[in-house]
């Protein structure tokens, strides 16, 4: 069961599935983020400069420099959430990569954001043309995909931009099979290696046939 009660109740919402199971986050994976975001911040009177892979400090205000704080950035980072429609287009190649998996396997989307931002999300994703359930949850991945597997052992790959959700992943899971995306390949030396058997991609032409052999589609 996922750590995150709203997340199990999402899960427990959904048919049961015996296909192999493709676990996919989102932002920076299917919808653009690190890219939209910082525009976002200078439409808001801030700036956003990446001298880590993180927000907190490397958000200022355009104006003075000073750095902001904790709960500004969260604060910048839920009105960004509310107006996501606005800012954020989907990556080359997910949809297409998405569409040859959908038969053969179930396609869940988790994505990590306040339980509150799933409807306004839901109806983004939708009016892209992703019709695939959507979960949300404030908590680590890991538990979540084990749920989401349940007992019957078959098949798992999980998709997601950040090193620490593909070793949540890891251990709540141990044969998953997980894979490296990131929208924007300049930011990788930002970010903590991932562990030594995930598959990194480069984009979703990469990634697709790769998927789909670690699933046996």
């Amino acid at each position: 069961m996922s750590d995150d009660p709203e997340t199990a109740r999402q899960i427990a919402e959904l048919a049961r599935d015996h296909r192999p199971l493709l676990v996919l986050d989102v932002d920076d994976v299917l919808l653009e983020f690190v890219r939209p975001f910082p525009k976002y911040l200078e439409a808001q009177g801030y700036t956003l400069k990446f001298g880590s892979f993180r927000l907190t400090g490397n958000v200022a205000e355009r104006d003075t420099g000073r750095i902001a704080e904790a709960h500004e950035v969260s604060a910048l980072l839920d009105s960004f959430f509310a107006v996501q429609a606005e800012w954020q287009t989907m990556i080359a190649g997910a949809a297409e990569a998405l569409a040859g998996f959908r038969d053969a396997a179930e396609i869940v989307l988790l994505t990590a954001m306040p339980h509150r931002h799933r409807a306004t999300r839901r109806a983004h994703l939708d009016t892209l043309g992703l019709p695939y359930p959507l979960l949300t949850t404030e908590m680590a991945k890991g538990p979540a995909i084990a749920s989401l597997r349940g007992q019957h052992g078959r098949p798992v790959a999980f998709v997601d931009d950040l090193p620490p959700n593909l070793v949540s992943a890891r251990k709540a899971v141990a044969d998953a099979h997980l894979f490296h995306l990131m929208s924007d390949n300049s930011l990788r030396s930002l970010l903590p290696p991932p562990p030594e058997d995930v598959v990194v991609v480069e984009d979703w032409p990469d990634a697709a046939p790769r998927i789909a052999a670690a699933l046996g589609l």
